[in-house]
């Protein structure tokens, strides 16, 4: 198909100049009338977190843009992940709250869970967020192409017989819910997609997975009164965190009377009228209403043309350099990029969100600084939450040896805003010995809003006595960083032993 370019943006002056043109200010985003005639300095193939956020930088940036995307535009996050799950997860927590209310002499009672009204409350968060995001590719000027992309060269992606092409081409395609071989999801096997629309809270539950997402999917179905088990190969639940963190979540389960197994593998599941039965490796069943499968995700680029286009695939993984750069050129000096999921680390939203605007910045010439996961903030939104950034003590040992490594755990026992909340946890810092602080881990209910901060002692390489200096406002559970601090920089002042 032949393609006549036309004006592109001049990058010798960082990222200004000339513009490809672009839908006036009162119309809708839409398809080009000659797709064929334009070339857009950047095509973005993937609206969720990464693609959007490089397509929304790159318009700031004066760069034109392309947006293709198959399904709606925010992806996995905003419709079938992060917001719909986390809105459950608050639901969750205000059916605890009238569980609990007589602990703090308030006559309440908790009469049921009503699926139809959750789902409308989940529903119109996602509705009113998905609505502002409609807004935003208005307002930013940028062609959105609603349909199935595919990679058809390393400067075109292709939806229903047109070329899109891009003198940079940035792919975004996200993940997918991971089943294990020969476990086929359907009936009462289902996975979180399913799950989060759920029109009935069933009885008993088996959670085939004890990462975050079938952890908070435990946390949630507990709080609605089913009869939860987890069932996790690995030997702890979130294996991936602080093994402190582990420790304390399963306490916190058993508490709460979340069955879980632990260090075995399963070996397979039937399904009939009454039920679905599992059945482990070391001969031990279980049975339950429903199965949920959450065991990770898989990166969704199976026949999107990307390794016939010259991209590398490592188990449908797309590989790039520290510079989301895939090693491919598009032939028109720009190159081709990928972000998010389909990149090999974590599979977080906001990796994405941070590594689209990298990415935009690289293409319009600033620069920016690669992204490190480990200095990336993550959080397990259960009840109790898990926070952390940085390394763990284990990472930290192997990096630095055990000698160079300080830790030290502050109880949130001392912390008043906790005891008010009624939530037990730590916060967990762990330090190069006499240098700064190179992770953090932090248990306890809402304790997810205090990774913020923690973010910024990492990555800036604070050091103990830098950070016991400022002033935490009282009584908040952010305080608890402070005192943890001062404990460290060995002057404690309500840390219990």
């Amino acid at each position: 198909m032949g393609v006549a370019p036309v004006l592109r943006t001049d990058f010798s002056a960082g990222g200004g100049g000339r513009h490809v043109p672009r839908p006036s200010d009162n119309q809708e985003p839409r398809v080009p009338e000659s797709p064929a005639d334009t070339v857009y300095d950047v095509v973005v193939l993937g609206g969720g977190s990464g693609g959007y956020s490089v397509a929304f930088r790159a318009a700031e940036l004066g760069l034109s843009v392309c947006l293709v995307e198959k399904a709606e535009l925010g992806g996995t996050c905003l419709h079938r992940g992060c917001i719909p799950t986390k809105a459950l997860l608050h639901a969750a927590e205000v059916a605890d709250s009238a569980r609990h209310a007589e602990g703090f002499g308030v006559k309440a009672q908790l009469q049921g869970i009503d699926m139809a009204g959750v789902n409308k409350y989940k529903d119109g968060v996602v509705g009113r967020l998905y609505k502002g995001l409609q807004g935003l590719v208005k307002a930013h000027k940028i062609t959105l192409v609603e349909g199935e992309g595919r990679l058809v060269a390393p400067d075109a992606v292709e939806v229903d017989g047109t070329r899109y092409r891009g003198v940079n081409v940035v792919l975004a395609t996200g993940s997918y819910s991971k089943s294990l071989p020969g476990l086929e999801i359907g009936g009462r096997v289902i996975t979180s997609e399913q799950a989060i629309r759920l029109d009935s809270v069933p009885e008993r539950a088996i959670v085939l997975g004890g990462g975050v997402i079938g952890c908070e999917f435990a946390s949630v179905w507990k709080s609605f009164g089913v009869d939860v088990t987890i069932v996790e190969a690995l030997p702890r639940l979130v294996a991936a965190e602080d093994e402190a963190a582990s420790k304390a979540l399963e306490r916190a389960f058993r508490k709460r009377k979340i069955g879980f197994s632990t260090g075995v593998r399963f070996k397979g599941v039937t399904q009939d009228d009454s039920g679905v039965h599992v059945e482990l490796e070391d001969g031990k069943t279980f049975d339950a209403d429903l199965l949920l499968v959450a065991v990770g995700r898989g990166p969704s680029t199976q026949g999107l043309g990307f390794e016939e286009a010259g991209v590398t695939l490592d188990r449908g993984f797309v590989i790039t350099d520290e510079r989301l750069r895939t090693g491919v050129e598009t032939g028109a000096g720009g190159k081709v990029y990928a972000v998010g999921d389909i990149v090999p680390g974590l599979q977080l939203a906001h990796r994405g969100f941070a590594q689209g605007i990298f990415v935009a910045e690289e293409i319009a010439g600033q620069q920016p600084a690669p992204i490190v996961d480990a200095m990336i903030p993550r959080v397990t939104y259960s009840t109790p939450e898990i926070a952390s950034v940085g390394l763990t003590e284990r990472q930290a040992r192997e990096l630095y040896g055990d000698d160079a490594v300080e830790v030290l755990e502050y109880n949130l026992g001392g912390n008043g805003r906790s005891q008010i909340l009624g939530t037990a946890g730590f916060v967990k810092l762990v330090r190069e010995k006499d240098g700064p602080v190179v992770g953090f881990v932090a248990v306890g209910d809402r304790m997810g809003e205090q990774v913020g901060e923690a973010q910024l002692i990492v990555n800036w390489e604070a050091f103990p006595e830098e950070v016991a200096s400022l002033v935490h406002a009282h009584p908040t559970q952010n305080e608890s960083l402070g005192e943890a601090h001062l404990a460290l920089a060995g002057k404690p002042l309500h840390s219990h032993s």
